[in-house]
């Protein structure tokens, strides 16, 4: 759109409608808002009798905009009649995008449940199934592309009425070996291994599946999308797994089968130490020894009162003892007494 630069207004030539500023002003005040039509900028004109006044914007949510009110009048009239009354944005107006049509602005990614996108008749991606045929290369002898004359044979009256073209295979492939599941993902250069040889890899049919494949891995982030086949991950079927880890138990104590003792520093004694102390043992030793000696003499002395002492016991024991034993034993003779 068109940007109008008050600066470069041309001055009206027409006298009548240059001095309709009132008429322009009331035109503007009954389609805006109460107070924001401003100050006269000025009058341009546009063709014979055919005249815009320009008022300042003061609506604060269009800074640097002004209103536009076309005025004109029939020929030799004194009297100006309103034509139109507008907004329009300035040098310093804040603007929206141009407008871009729904198919341009349509990314990868922006279809959802429900929504239909529909393809462009000479879309060049896709050509008619009758169309795609082999082609053979005159410089050589190589026969025509097998996967084309596949397609065109399978599909000749058989439901698709168009199929991919080599534009639209070649945009494809290009897509998929750049993007995320290609050899330059971050992934991919991480990885031990490439899809190439990893056991997961479902090779796609005809030539792509010289380039291409897709991963059946379910615990890949790749599963289920088509991978180039030096693309890779941490999921490859080759990968070595790591030796487990080794438990490291606590250390293990005793507490009832032990005595805690405190361990300090040894005393070291002197030599001339031990050997006081070995005398002292022997002179203890040596005293014990005399106690236990006993005089024979001693022993002599008081054999001899002993021995009276039973001789004047003996007899009285045995008299008092003897009747009362045979009494006992008589008793026991005669059972019929009691």
């Amino acid at each position: 759109m068109p940007v109008t630069t008050i600066s470069s207004l041309r001055p009206s030539d027409d006298a009548v409608l240059a001095a309709a500023v009132d008429v322009a002003r009331a035109a503007a005040e009954e389609i805006a808002a109460p107070g924001h039509v401003g100050e006269h900028l000025g009058v341009e004109g546009d063709a014979e009798r055919l005249a815009t006044h320009h008022f300042r914007c003061l609506d604060p949510a269009y800074t640097g905009w002004h209103w536009a009110v076309t005025v004109t009048r029939v020929p030799r009239g004194k009297a100006a009649t309103v034509c139109e009354a507008v907004l329009l944005p300035g040098d310093d107006s804040l603007l929206s995008r141009d407008w871009v049509p729904w198919s341009d602005r349509l990314a990868p990614g922006d279809l959802g449940v429900g929504d239909l996108l529909p393809t462009e008749a000479d879309d060049d991606r896709l050509e008619p199934g009758w169309a795609a045929v082999g082609t053979k290369d005159p410089a050589d002898d190589r026969t025509p592309d097998d996967d084309t004359d596949r397609v065109a044979i399978w599909e000749l009256g058989l439901g698709r009425e168009r199929v991919l073209s080599p534009i639209g295979r070649a945009d494809a492939l290009d897509r998929w070996y750049s993007g995320d599941h290609g050899p330059t993902a971050p992934i991919a250069e991480a990885a031990p291994a490439r899809c190439s040889t990893c056991g997961f890899l479902l090779l796609m049919a005809g030539s792509l599946r010289r380039a291409f494949g897709v991963c059946a891995n379910a615990y890949s982030p790749s599963d289920g999308r088509v991978v180039s086949l030096d693309h890779g991950c941490g999921a490859h079927s080759d990968v070595v797994p790591l030796p487990g880890r080794v438990e490291v138990t606590a250390s293990l104590a005793d507490d009832m089968g032990y005595e805690m003792v405190t361990l300090g520093a040894p005393a070291h004694a002197s030599v001339s130490d031990e050997i006081e102390a070995a005398d002292d043992a022997d002179d203890d030793t040596a005293d014990d020894a005399g106690d236990e000696i006993v005089d024979v003499a001693d022993i002599s002395d008081v054999a001899g009162p002993l021995a009276d002492i039973s001789d004047d016991i003996s007899p009285a024991i045995s008299d008092d003892i003897s009747p009362a034993i045979s009494d006992d034993i008589s008793d026991s003779e005669d059972p019929g007494s009691s």
